[in-house]
């Protein structure tokens, strides 16, 4: 694999929800191409035949051929990330020289750990070039959202809070609202925990914008946000009441 290029990837889970993840994790990296996705080992076999595939993340308890019998099965492996939600076949799947295997849920952060390790020198990235969106966050910088047929790039420290829509979020910010396909707990793990607070199942907010709160809402500028009843204990912990 050449740092010249984007590396094809390919998704391998028999649970569309799990997949779903995946997907809008590998949207977030600006060096991952989404090659497909399969439901099967079988339709991974057809994939990987008609088109080249750098990077794999392979379920393992699927249906007809588990994901360790499907890299048995290949005489040219690409890279492998395992992804499931049963931790007793670590050791079997490393005796396959599997670059990572990850536990569902997948939290973004620990996804990026396991990207960077199947792209070669890894162990000395350059700063710009494969910098994820979790590292940017971590720094104070910046994040990069698909709207509107572009990645939009929104400063952290900009945003004020955000809003989930069903498959959507709504980021409001201090220069206006960006709109993006993205599921609220996938953009909760890309941002610094420092730095915003989840108030409800479908808000979450940027603790240096609140003007004012009770234990029933936030008022950030005119917008008032309800406080969730299973979030209210740990957000009034957080804000010191």
């Amino acid at each position: 694999m050449s740092l010249s290029r984007k590396f094809n990837c390919l998704i391998v889970d028999d649970e569309p929800p799990a997949r779903e993840v995946l997907r809008r994790y590998i949207a977030q990296m600006p060096m991952l191409a989404l090659a497909g996705e399969c439901g099967n080992a079988l339709q991974a076999l057809s994939v990987l035949k008609e088109q080249p595939v750098d990077l794999l993340f392979l379920d393992i308890q699927m249906p007809q051929i588990s994901g360790i019998e499907l890299i048995r099965t290949l005489k040219q492996t690409p890279r492998v990330i395992l992804t499931t939600a049963f931790e007793q076949y670590a050791v079997q799947a490393f005796e396959l020289d599997v670059t990572d295997y990850l536990v569902k849920p997948v939290g973004f952060e620990r996804f990026v750990k396991a990207v960077m390790k199947a792209l070669p020198g890894h162990d000395r990235p350059s700063p710009g070039q494969l910098a994820s969106p979790a590292t940017q966050a971590a720094n104070g910088g910046f994040l990069y959202f698909r709207a509107d047929r572009k990645m939009v790039k929104v400063l952290l420290d900009d945003i004020l809070y955000v809003e989930s829509l069903k498959d959507y979020v709504k980021i409001y910010t201090s220069r206006g609202l960006v709109l993006t396909k993205h599921g609220m707990a996938a953009l909760e793990a890309m941002l610094p925990a420092s730095g915003f607070l989840r108030v409800h199942r479908s808000y979450l907010v940027a603790l240096a914008r609140i003007d004012s709160f009770t234990p029933e809402k936030i008022t950030i500028g005119q917008q008032l946000i309800p406080i969730g009843k299973l979030y209210r204990q740990e957000v009034l912990k957080a804000l010191a009441i």
